[in-house]
């Protein structure tokens, strides 16, 4: 531990270290400060503070009045590559069904993919109603809202908008959307995606994000707006996505032609 190196961070380093090699393992109860602090010979002022440090970072998670190994120490790739194919939201790499892209990331780690899902018939935002080209002032879209866990883990807060007009007593109404998920029936009714854009910002949660998805004060979230338009131009679907930082890895790739100059988004 050099001079200039807070202690707590030294000892953060050793518990990390402690966690990756499966001393502590996923799951497991953390000993208490005190028996931490006499393990890495320090006191429960430092240890506390490595502890909220690991917090943040996603290592540990809170059990009640004390702390326990994350069970999701592998973070869940997003890859816009592949995540948006019919083969990839309707089947798994084991090739069972599957639910929905999240459903096949998820499954990827060897755990379960939980939705717990709300319906509702709204006016939407304003940059929502924009990009759908609705109403902002009446009830004009269609919105399904979802807390998303890994096992036991929350992992993600998604709320999609679809407009009335192709929302509205459709299939997108019902809790479970079936195989392939609300992409799939969309393209069942007429309303295949062709082009997607994604805007992506990282910020601090608020605090009703903190609570539903069990975070830190000072964890980061990744805000991704998803816009996906039809052949013919028309925005669909906008889904406000809420992702720990810690929990997920995004992965995109474009072509380029051969002259240098950037071809077609992926």
């Amino acid at each position: 531990m050099t001079s200039n190196r807070p202690a707590y961070r030294h000892v953060a380093d050793l518990l990390r270290t402690a966690i990756t090699d499966g001393t502590f393992a996923p799951g497991a109860s953390l000993p208490g400060d005190a028996t931490l602090a006499t393990r890495y010979e320090t006191n429960r002022g430092t240890v506390g503070q490595a502890v909220r440090l690991l917090l943040a970072e996603g290592y540990l998670i809170k059990k009640g009045r004390n702390y326990a190994v994350s069970p999701l120490l592998n973070k869940i790739r997003r890859d816009a590559n592949v995540r948006y194919t019919k083969s990839f939201r309707e089947s798994a790499a084991d090739g069972a069904p599957s639910r929905g892209a999240f459903a096949s990331e998820v499954k990827a780690l060897g755990m379960r993919a939980v939705s717990e899902v709300s319906i509702d018939r709204v006016a939407p935002p304003a940059r929502v109603a924009e990009l759908l080209e609705v109403s902002p002032d009446e009830v004009s879209t269609l919105s399904r809202s979802r807390r998303m866990l890994a096992d036991e883990t929350p992992v993600q807060l998604a709320t999609s908008y679809v407009p009335g007009d192709i929302g509205f007593g459709s299939a997108l109404e019902d809790i479970d959307t079936g195989a392939g998920g609300m992409i799939s029936r969309l393209a069942e009714m007429g309303q295949a995606q062709s082009d997607i854009t994604e805007e992506i910002n990282v910020r601090p949660p608020s605090q009703a994000e903190v609570e539903s998805l069990e975070l830190a004060e000072d964890a980061r979230v990744y805000e991704l707006l998803h816009i996906a338009r039809t052949a013919e131009g028309r925005v669909v679907e906008v889904t406000v996505h809420i992702m720990p930082t810690h929990q997920w890895t995004l992965r995109y790739g474009w072509s380029i032609d051969a002259d240098g100059s950037e071809g077609a988004g992926i």
